[in-house]
């Protein structure tokens, strides 16, 4: 498509894809010594339904498997993954590309806290510019023999989770969603933006979903009872897990500790997203 394509047909005399009938092919390249075998993005219609512990549990998960396991941080406004994992160096880099950091137990990740000066400069950037440096997340970055990749992408469908869509070549998305009246209408909006772009779509995971007393073992539940069955049969979705409100998992972010966190609701649904896209 040419740069100034104005997307009326009728007028243009440009011979591109979208006037011959031919896909265009909008994926970004790798950089040429990168190797990353599936790519999963974990997304949200709405923030604050934690979806970065979501993608921080399941890279986790996965390296625990002995899979080589990256994360690629493109909510770039509000970058958490390197505080979840106590990263607090910055990325180096060569003249065939910058180098990923790489946690205690081996993950590889990249996000926009490992190239500014100080973790709370906040990132006051134009839609194209941060749509710009997810691309060079996965473009100029040195991924090397990566296993599985997890994307924490940004919440709604606005320009960036646009451009992952469209530059990053996507083997699937996990939902993340909580326990709320208006989850059906979030979750709608995430599921219909993923068939506009083809995305195949691996699973939900609900969120904060109950807490469980210490104590006794009830549950409780301050969002409301759960309606994720009725929301995944409402859009034939596989239910990956629930994951319940839990201290600890807010303790290990904060720490930087979230590595040693033993959590056997991820476990369990990093079990079953393991079988929907396996290693072939």
């Amino acid at each position: 498509m040419s740069e100034e394509c104005t997307h009326d047909c009728s007028s243009c005399g440009a011979d591109c894809p979208s006037r011959n009938g031919q896909p265009q092919d909008m994926h970004e390249q790798l950089n040429k010594l990168s190797h990353v075998k599936k790519v999963i993005g974990v997304v949200s219609g709405k923030g604050g339904v934690g979806k970065s512990i979501v993608t921080s549990l399941m890279a986790v998960m996965f390296n625990r498997k002995g899979y080589s396991t990256a994360i690629l941080d493109a909510d770039i406004t509000g970058p958490s993954i390197p505080k979840a994992f106590g990263i607090t160096e910055k990325a180096t880099g060569c003249e065939d590309g910058i180098f990923p950091a790489e946690t205690m137990s081996g993950i590889k990740m990249m996000s926009v806290n490992l190239l500014l000066p100080n973790d709370t400069d906040p990132v006051v950037w134009r839609g194209p510019i941060l749509a710009g440096t997810v691309k060079q997340f996965w473009s100029e970055v040195i991924w090397e023999d990566v296993d599985y990749m997890f994307v924490d992408m940004p919440p709604g469908t606005g320009d960036v989770p646009l451009t992952v869509f469209q530059s990053i070549p996507l083997d699937g998305i996990i939902i993340v969603t909580t326990p709320q009246d208006l989850v059906s209408m979030i979750v709608g909006k995430a599921v219909k933006m993923a068939q506009m772009m083809d995305i195949p779509i691996l699973g939900i995971i609900e969120n904060m979903s109950c807490f469980v007393c210490p104590d006794c073992g009830k549950k409780y539940y301050p969002f409301g009872e759960s309606k994720l069955e009725d929301v995944a049969a409402e859009y034939s979705i596989d239910i990956l897990g629930r994951l319940p409100i839990d201290p600890k998992n807010s303790m290990a972010c904060d720490e930087g500790t979230i590595e040693g966190l033993d959590n056997e609701d991820a476990k369990a649904a990093a079990e079953k997203l393991e079988k929907l896209i396996p290693i072939n």
